[in-house]
């Protein structure tokens, strides 16, 4: 069973998702992103786009969805995987499909760069929870951190995220990721946030090995009080369930964790 899974994964133990089982919309022999963010787990970008296609047909995630076992623990279906899961064009078709199978809830992780496409935000309004990044404050820090292939600008990433805010249904989380490059912005970005109005905020720092260097528990205690006002969780305050994956390790390591 470990080695039949090739485009799901986990389930994961998450600090914002309980138990989580991974969906990788893009399985391709390395990243494909908009992005290639100083932080990234799973390291440099492969493939760096913006164009939305086909990478995995749905039938193959049916097909694997249908092989789960009866007995499987799961809080969320989830889609992420190596790169941002909005390039992949089948997206909303293929939430569709899972929760036509599924019972469980389903996620979609996002580096917000393309919530400006109206198709993109209708697909994402299938989901149930919508998290998406938000690092900067500023153009500068954006392309310091984020590293946004050309033609992706901090301002549209803010207007798509203000924009989808108004039409989603779901719960929205902005998820910011706190390093030395921008902890002395956490002021402003809080600024961003409250104006986004999300139902949750997620205060990240890097917990495993990566290109930036964790902060401290005090110093994301800190930046939290900038925050006050909208509801909070943290990395180093969420709890992790106790999860069993049914998918090998090395697919797990492959896409990262949540």
């Amino acid at each position: 069973m470990p080695n039949t899974f090739k485009y799901i994964y986990g389930p994961v133990p998450s600090w914002r998702l309980g138990s989580s089982l991974g969906v990788d919309l893009l399985s391709q022999e390395g990243k494909i992103c908009t992005f290639d963010c100083i932080y990234c787990q799973l390291g440099k970008t492969h493939i760096y786009t913006r164009e939305r296609k086909v990478y995995i047909p749905e039938d193959l995630i049916k097909k694997e969805i249908n092989l789960l076992p009866n007995d499987i623990n799961i809080d969320y279906i989830t889609f992420s995987g190596r790169g941002e899961p909005t390039l992949a064009l089948n997206l909303g078709k293929t939430i569709k499909l899972v929760k036509n199978i599924r019972k469980e809830k389903i996620a979609v992780i996002t580096n917000s760069t393309l919530l400006y496409d109206k198709d993109v935000q209708e697909e994402l309004s299938y989901a149930d929870f919508v998290i998406a990044k938000l690092d900067a404050d500023s153009e500068n820090i954006f392309l310091k951190i984020n590293k946004p292939i050309r033609g992706i600008t901090f301002d549209n990433v803010i207007l798509g995220l203000k924009d989808f805010k108004k039409s989603f249904n779901g719960k929205l989380a902005l998820q910011i990721m706190f390093i030395r490059e921008n902890a002395d912005h956490a002021r402003e970005i809080a600024k961003l946030a409250m104006e986004i109005n999300p139902d949750e905020v997620q205060i990240n720092t890097p917990t495993r090995p990566c290109g930036a260097e964790a902060l401290n528990i005090d110093t994301l205690l800190k930046i939290k009080e900038y925050f006050s006002g909208l509801h909070l969780i943290s990395v180093y305050e969420g709890r992790k369930k106790d999860v069993k994956p049914i998918s090998h390790e090395d697919t797990i390591k492959r896409r990262g964790k949540f």
